[in-house]
């Protein structure tokens, strides 16, 4: 049985995420009176109604207000320099995807940050497969990943993907398959991963690689097949989708989380009031729904958990990063 859920029905039920709806909203006390949550990708994605959803949960709770601010450019290393420069004291927030802290130390030469000195985790709020997929460039007979390997070998100038931000782990998803299958993939980044998809289902890009939710809302058209999807075990969401490995891809693990930073010197009530508001909105079985329905898993790690996580996902992106010979661009 297929697992498809709309964008429209998304947006039904995130409508229905009022205050007064979510436990323990009571007007924060001693938090700013606007918060405001930067993220690097465009308005319209997953990340970006992910960031929404939260702000709403974390509203009264932990601020009065809680802004969303969209800054992209530069695969979101803008906004992510941006809240590293803001005031530490708390009314700046960052929601990230794991690569942009974890991949990016190794793809960036000059990467105008280090994540683990200019920030304070404050939590994780969800964890997203990443999959591969193939639009209407595409003739229709390719429907696995064996016909498209055979169809871009006919086609080696067709042997192209998109993605949202250079050197991010659908970026390095990418790379990294067509290394595994034996061709050379030529990548383009966009600003985030809608205005790839856009392209991808106008037939400009034959495929491209995103967090499994982007592509959701477009499934039952038929105009843009996944091929294969992240993970140990198939995605609820998609669950007629192989993973790669059940494809016998030999990909490193490739689960995108979605933590919450603040720059380095937030005081530490700050942190802990935040990190509680957060755990709050995220245990709402509203929010749960409402990101289930952008094929993500909502789940609360506190500050310490998301420090290791960061940490050991450094490192292991290292040896990821040396073993297939990525060489770091500028």
């Amino acid at each position: 049985m297929k697992h498809i859920l709309t964008r429209r029905a998304a947006l039904s039920t995130l409508g229905s995420l009022g205050i007064g709806g979510l436990p323990g909203m009571s007007l924060a006390q001693s938090g700013p009176g606007v918060a405001t949550i930067v993220i690097g990708l465009a308005a319209g994605g997953a990340t970006d109604m992910a960031a929404r959803r939260l702000s709403e949960g974390m509203r009264g709770a932990y601020a009065s207000s809680v802004l969303v601010d969209n800054r992209t450019g530069a695969g979101g290393r803008i906004a992510i320099q941006h809240v590293k420069a803001a005031a530490p004291n708390g009314a700046t927030l960052l929601l990230t995807p794991a690569s942009m802290m974890t991949l990016y130390p190794h793809t960036y030469k000059d990467l105008g940050y280090d994540p683990v000195k200019d920030f304070v985790p404050v939590g994780m709020v969800s964890t997203s497969e990443v999959g591969f997929a193939i639009g209407p460039a595409v003739p229709e007979s390719v429907g696995s990943l064996n016909d498209y390997l055979a169809w871009i070998k006919s086609n080696p100038d067709s042997a192209t993907f998109g993605h949202g931000a250079t050197g991010s782990g659908p970026h390095f998803l990418g790379e990294l398959l067509g290394r595994l299958l034996g061709v050379k993939m030529v990548q383009t980044g966009f600003r985030g991963s809608q205005p790839a998809i856009v392209d991808l289902l106008g037939g400009h890009i034959p495929a491209v690689a995103a967090p499994l939710g982007e592509f959701l809302p477009h499934m039952k058209t038929g105009k843009i097949r996944v091929l294969g999807v992240t993970g140990a075990n198939r995605s609820r969401f998609l669950t007629n989708v192989p993973t790669f490995k059940e494809l016998h891809i030999a990909l490193s693990e490739m689960t995108e989380w979605f933590g919450v930073f603040m720059p380095a010197g937030t005081p530490a009530q700050a942190v802990q009031q935040a990190s509680a508001a957060m755990k709050s909105a995220v245990a709402n079985p509203e929010l749960v729904k409402a990101y289930a329905m952008m094929g993500m898993e909502a789940g609360w790690s506190s500050p310490e958990g998301l420090s290791d996580r960061l940490k050991n996902d450094i490192k292991r992106w290292q040896a990821v990063a040396e073993k297939i010979g990525f060489t770091a661009q500028s």
